[in-house]
């Protein structure tokens, strides 16, 4: 049994994503993040980290965004989400835009506006012409669409500031995971911490 702790719109949202994806059944705990309820003595019992996303699996929780996606990539290889095993440069591939998103995207936005638009526009350069972040839709497309989604609600840029972003982000609207995660977290809210 998939247990995901969550709060609409935060890192939880890429998780939320890939379950879908997966089609495996999971149950959906609320934590909302601006009540402060990861702090709770019950949540840090689950994530003494007190973060989200928790994925729980069997009992045992999994934290840390790209750690559940790729628990989910490789559990259910059928939804293709990774890379075909052996493919050594592809996966790696993935690895580095996981790490790219996590230590230089995700920390942007506590940095300030300006400093988010550099990453971005890094991001946006490093996509290019691309489709999807490594050849083929991956967790790593999923990881970038939660965070630009989170820029793009809050700073609205325009299309043609980040063009192949907005490109990326057009299509992953598109996926009916992606759909059915903004559906379910919409019907909750987006209270998200500052």
């Amino acid at each position: 049994m998939l247990t995901l702790y969550y709060s609409p719109g935060s890192s939880a949202m890429a998780t939320h994503i890939a379950l879908h994806e997966v089609g495996a059944p999971f149950e959906l705990v609320l934590v909302p993040l601006h009540a402060r309820a990861n702090r709770t003595p019950g949540y840090l019992a689950v994530n003494p980290e007190g973060k989200v996303p928790t994925l729980v699996i069997d009992g045992r929780p999994l934290t840390e965004v790209a750690a559940t996606l790729w628990y989910l990539a490789r559990r259910y290889p059928e939804a293709g989400l990774l890379p075909q095993l052996g493919d050594i440069e592809a996966e790696a591939q993935v690895i580095s835009w996981m790490s790219f998103i996590a230590a230089t995207i995700h920390p942007a936005r506590r940095m300030g506006g300006e400093r988010w638009r550099e990453v971005f526009a890094l991001a946006d350069r490093r996509l290019g012409a691309a489709d999807w972040a490594v050849g083929r839709y991956s967790i790593a497309d999923i990881h970038l669409f939660r965070l630009y989604w989170r820029f793009a609600t809050s700073l609205h840029p325009a299309a043609t500031d980040y063009p192949s972003l907005d490109r990326h982000y057009r299509r992953m609207l598109a996926r009916p995971a992606v759909e059915r995660t903004l559906e379910v977290e919409a019907k909750v809210g987006y209270n998200l911490p500052a």
